[in-house]
């Protein structure tokens, strides 16, 4: 219901508005965009991007920003490149919501707002990725996630102020977000609109043209579009796997230190008993005995119990020693006498007198030196070869720290690298469909890309039992291939490509033919070439927005368009163009006490809050000021990409 409604607005809701609710943004940007770690001071275009009031805004804050958003945006897309998601939009989207942002603390400083040092505390102790097992908020592992993203506690605590400031002043702009009734109900009565009219499409392919392009004008075309083609960065990641079968020189446990361990773990084999009971504990000897006679008597003790208002509880395997620390020696002493099924004598225990039914018996000869033997050999055996394989590991870590490369610790394992070439983030194999990267490894390819040549890691594959070592031996850029490479099925696109331009055209013939008096049906049938069928939509706009987020945009066009209008829409991917006429609207009055208007009143006031909010921040920006430097936008943006000189 709101996506119908916001299309009738016709605004957009900024980003920036989330910091009128959450000031878990200012932690986003905290933990990712404030490290100041670029090296823009001296590109081309000057050290700043931008001035916001008189706070200068540097290139490599700028960068820092773009570098942070790109890494969480792959995070969930892998393979994506740095060149592909600057050219789309990436960069200055990141650039508006950090400009914004300070033109919203610069406003709030100026205008004596404050975010003191107590307020940010009582912030920092709300981040989960704080707090300790407790739930407590944990001074170490505080200063542990800061420093992994590079950050300073002031850094930390400067930009988490800045989200709080932002926050005191949009939120009293947004506190009165609601709107008149009839309003609302003029909006709500939107929703049983109904709407008639045709979608023709006018097919790319049924006006490409047939003669393949020149060599000049698929050049020409794969320059323009060129970060369409991006291939993925490649990896060669090289790895050597070790376990307890690359130890060597382990010897058997002997006898003197077999009959230590059983001497240590003497309780272990001595005789034992355990039990399982039903317990039920009464106040007064009485009760208990009158429960003891009554179970006696042919009831069972749960039903006893319960006509006590009391319940049984399931207890053990226990030994004794364990039953009188829980209760009394007394009442252990009672319950390691009695037989099984039978109920043990009441006694008095901490908690009053507790009647125990033995549900069943457990006991354990004792076992002497002979019968464990070979259980403790095969136990220091293990022992061993843990014990050796973490010294192992930490020598092999140790050698990685001095310097050593992947082939000299392979030597010293006497150990085979196993090489995987062509590995992409996410993975793959790249040129060979529905390959992976070995099951070893897998877990590690992410952690690969974020590592440079030469430099190996060491890693536990399972606790205890398998290691491996990994490096990465050549790293091949995300770039365009070669024309020649790709030739065969651009020529396809391009087809497209300029199938599409004429379609185009026609459909501004087509519309011409409906401004002159035909239906999208006649205007079409005119055309010389063959074209699907018209669509004849007959639809209310409830039936639109139970299509979720999903609308196509050809109906999202037509429920936004005024009666008796012809409009023309673009295809995806090149595949054409739609002509949508809008016949008839068809609107009918709600009732005042209709729900559908308690229900858009909830939501428009969502909307005008945004609304205003959005509107804020704009007046703010305006006095403020904000002066670009597009020479050292362009600067970072080349440095980002790797065309800088």
């Amino acid at each position: 219901m709101l996506n119908s409604l916001r299309s009738f607005m016709t605004s957009k809701v900024g980003v920036f508005v989330t910091l009128a609710v959450l000031a878990v943004i200012a932690f986003a940007f905290a933990v990712g965009d404030v490290a100041n770690t670029g090296t823009f001071g001296g590109v081309a275009g000057g050290d700043r991007v931008a001035i916001v009031g008189k706070k200068k805004v540097s290139t490599s804050d700028l960068s820092s920003v773009v570098a942070s958003d790109f890494e969480r945006f792959r995070r969930e897309n892998p393979t994506a490149t740095m060149e592909a998601y600057i050219a789309s939009g990436g960069m200055e989207r990141s650039l508006n919501q950090m400009l914004d942002r300070v033109a919203l603390a610069e406003f709030a400083r100026e205008h004596g707002f404050r975010a003191g040092d107590r307020l940010v505390d009582s912030e920092l102790i709300q981040f989960a990725a704080f707090q300790g097992a407790d739930g407590q908020f944990d001074e170490d592992i505080y200063r542990s996630v800061i420093a992994q993203q590079g950050l300073s506690d002031q850094l930390m605590r400067d930009d988490l102020a800045q989200g709080l400031l932002a926050r005191q002043v949009l939120l009293p702009a947004t506190l009165e977000g609601s709107l008149p009734r009839a309003l609302v109900k003029r909006y709500a009565a939107l929703l049983r609109e109904r709407r008639e009219g045709e979608i023709g499409l006018l097919l790319s392919a049924a006006y490409a043209p047939e003669e393949d392009p020149t060599d000049e004008q698929l050049q020409a075309y794969y320059d323009a579009n060129r970060t369409d083609y991006l291939q993925p960065e490649r990896r060669l990641i090289r790895y050597v796997t070790f376990d307890e079968t690359s130890l060597s020189g382990l010897r058997a446990p002997t006898d003197a230190e077999i009959e230590a361990r059983f001497r240590r773990d003497s309780a272990q084999y001595a005789a034992s008993e355990t039990r399982q009971m039903t317990q039920l504990v009464l106040p007064t000897r009485d009760a208990a005995d009158a429960v003891v006679a009554e179970v006696g008597g042919g009831k069972s003790l749960s039903q006893a119990a319960r006509d006590q208002g009391l319940a049984v509880a399931q207890i053990g395997p226990v030994s004794k020693a364990d039953l009188a620390e829980q209760t009394s020696a007394a009442v252990a002493d009672a319950a390691f006498a009695a037989d099984q099924g039978a109920i043990a004598t009441p006694a008095r225990g901490n908690l009053g007198f507790y009647v125990m039914r033995i549900d069943s018996i457990d006991r354990k000869a004792a076992q002497t030196l002979d019968m464990v033997r070979s259980q403790i050999s095969e136990e220091l055996a293990n022992e061993q070869r843990r014990s050796a394989l973490a010294d192992l590991s930490s020598e092999i870590d140790d050698e990685i720290s001095r310097g050593s490369s992947l082939t000299e610790v392979a030597n010293k394992l006497d150990a085979e690298i196993e090489t995987v070439a062509e590995a992409t983030a996410d993975g793959r194999i790249f040129g060979t469909e529905g390959e992976t990267v070995p099951e070893a490894i897998a877990p590690v390819v992410s952690t690969a890309f974020d590592m440079r040549e030469g430099e190996p890691q060491l890693t536990e594959v399972v606790p205890g039992e398998s290691f491996l070592i990994f490096d990465v031996g050549e790293i091949t850029p995300s770039t365009a291939p070669p024309l020649a490479e790709i030739k065969d099925g651009l020529v396809g696109v391009w087809k497209r490509s300029e199938g599409s331009k004429a379609a185009k055209e026609a459909a501004n013939r087509v519309m011409e033919r409906v401004a002159d008096g035909d239906t999208v049906t006649e205007a079409m049938a005119k055309e010389d070439v063959r074209l699907p069928p018209v669509d004849t939509v007959d639809m209310n706009r409830q039936q639109l927005t139970q299509q979720g987020r999903r609308v196509p945009p050809v109906l999202a066009l037509m429920f936004s368009m005024a009666q008796g209008t012809t409009k023309r829409l673009e295809a995806p991917n090149d595949n054409g163009w739609f002509v949508v006429k809008l016949d008839e609207i068809e609107t009918s009055d709600l009732a005042d006490d209709d729900p559908l208007i308690e229900n858009a009143t909830g939501q428009l006031s969502q909307v005008a809050q945004n609304e205003l909010a959005e509107q804020m921040v704009v007046a703010i920006k305006n006095e403020i000021g904000i002066e670009r430097n597009q020479a050292a936008i362009d600067a970072v943006e080349a440095q980002l990409t790797g065309r800088a000189n």
